[in-house]
């Protein structure tokens, strides 16, 4: 068994689908199980339903949802021959879900009806795709993955119910048959049959999962990319090829922000040293970047910038020093609020915490520590991590910055500074 994942861009057109078709094809004479992500900017577009449903803006939220789903039937009808009828029908019952729900009034929380609304993105691509497939004469079965995967309920960032996933898997398809089988990634269900997701960009996640239980020969993912490139290529034209890469390494490139590999998708790998392949879907014979123990040396600097970044500057009310009880008490309210700092500085009486500028969360954070901490926000930060960083590499990047602090080991710089 190898295991595929294809992201949203490897299925944003028909072509897309088609070539994605031709990659399946040529690798058809193993057992595969494919994830495959929402197409193109799905995703991007059902936040912004969720977001007008939950601001009470109904017909707003309908007409949103509307677009979305003139989008997968405009590309069904284009893929679509023979099966395009069965297909429909299978289609219309993902829009029925979610505009039961649209038409209703929200009185959960917001994260529970991201979940709700933004899992039918990743289920409306493998219907489709799924259907191409066998009309093209590449039999799979198509799974709903919400069948298989059994999360926690938190909603947005779900933790996996591991022995129960396991039980669930021994009953679906997978463990009596093979061949080729299609499912979702970044989603999963709980014990109510409530969809829920694993975080943004989780079906790298839901990929490992699977080559781990399936105890996969490897884990492709495919991307727009020939591999793992040194920096993102579209804000740094000069980022360089890296054609190989240990696990740790890759653990701390995704824990600072980079946006190739998924931050837990390492772990189910590691555990059962199973290889990760970065491949580009474009260029499928290209050898990509293979991710293994093997630890890969004179690695080039590795370059991430995270943007939309606030400082927390938080300060003891009376000088006393920033001890154990206020630093516990602190991390129990990130916990709560479901947030993770992308960096902390400490000193005698203060603490500084930068986050992803998540307004609602970050409003939380602030009135909770207020109890015990003076606490003042700084918006608008840009914050740059090189990984084996040269100081002139450093220098250069910061080079008129207004630079607020900087970490540094020797192996990673992190710089904060004004946008």
């Amino acid at each position: 068994m190898k295991v595929f994942k294809f992201g949203g861009a490897s299925v944003s057109s028909v072509d897309r689908i088609k070539n994605v078709g031709e990659i399946i094809r040529q690798n058809s004479d193993a057992s595969l199980m494919i994830i495959i992500s929402a197409m193109g900017k799905t995703t991007n577009a059902l936040e912004k339903v969720v977001d007008s449903f939950f601001a009470g803006k109904k017909e707003e939220a309908l007409s949103l949802f509307q677009a979305v789903k003139q989008n997968h039937l405009t590309t069904a009808k284009y893929l679509l021959i023979t099966s395009y009828n069965q297909t429909l029908e299978e289609l219309v019952n993902f829009f029925t879900e979610v505009e039961w729900l649209l038409h209703d009034k929200p009185v959960q929380d917001y994260d529970y009806y991201y979940d709700q609304v933004v899992c039918v993105g990743e289920l409306l691509s493998t219907c489709i795709v799924s259907a191409y497939l066998n009309e093209s004469g590449i039999t799979n079965q198509w799974l709903d993955v919400r069948d298989i995967l059994r999360t926690d309920d938190n909603f947005r960032d779900a933790g996996i119910c591991w022995d129960v996933t396991v039980e669930n898997l021994a009953k679906s398809p997978i463990s009596s048959s093979s061949g080729i089988f299609i499912t979702q990634g970044f989603i999963g269900s709980t014990d109510e049959n409530e969809s829920t997701t694993l975080g943004r960009e989780g079906s790298d996640y839901s990929a490992a999962i699977f080559a781990n239980l399936l105890n996969a020969q490897s884990l492709t993912i495919w991307k727009d990319v020939e591999g793992v490139m040194s920096a993102d290529p579209k804000e740094f034209p000069a980022a360089t090829f890296i054609d190989a890469l240990s696990y740790n390494e890759v653990i701390e490139m995704a824990f600072y922000g980079a946006q190739v590999i998924h931050p837990k998708t390492i772990k189910p790998l590691q555990n059962k040293k199973i290889p990760l392949l970065v491949k580009c879907f474009t260029n499928p014979s290209a050898a990509g970047t293979i991710i293994s123990l093997k630890n890969a040396k004179g690695l080039p600097p590795i370059v991430v910038v995270k943007q939309f970044q606030v400082l927390l500057h938080l300060h003891t009310h009376d000088f006393s020093f920033v001890g154990e009880k206020p630093m516990s008490r602190f991390y129990e309210i990130l916990s709560e609020v479901k947030i993770k700092p992308n960096l902390i500085q400490t000193g005698a009486v203060s603490l500084q915490v930068c986050f992803d500028d998540k307004a609602e969360k970050i409003d939380k954070i602030a009135v909770a520590a207020g109890d015990f901490f003076e606490v003042q926000l700084e918006k608008g930060l840009t914050l740059l991590t090189i990984r084996h960083y040269t100081k002139e590499l450093l220098e250069e990047m910061c080079l008129g910055k207004d630079v607020v602090f900087r970490q540094q080991s020797k192996e990673t710089v992190q710089v904060l500074y004004h946008a």
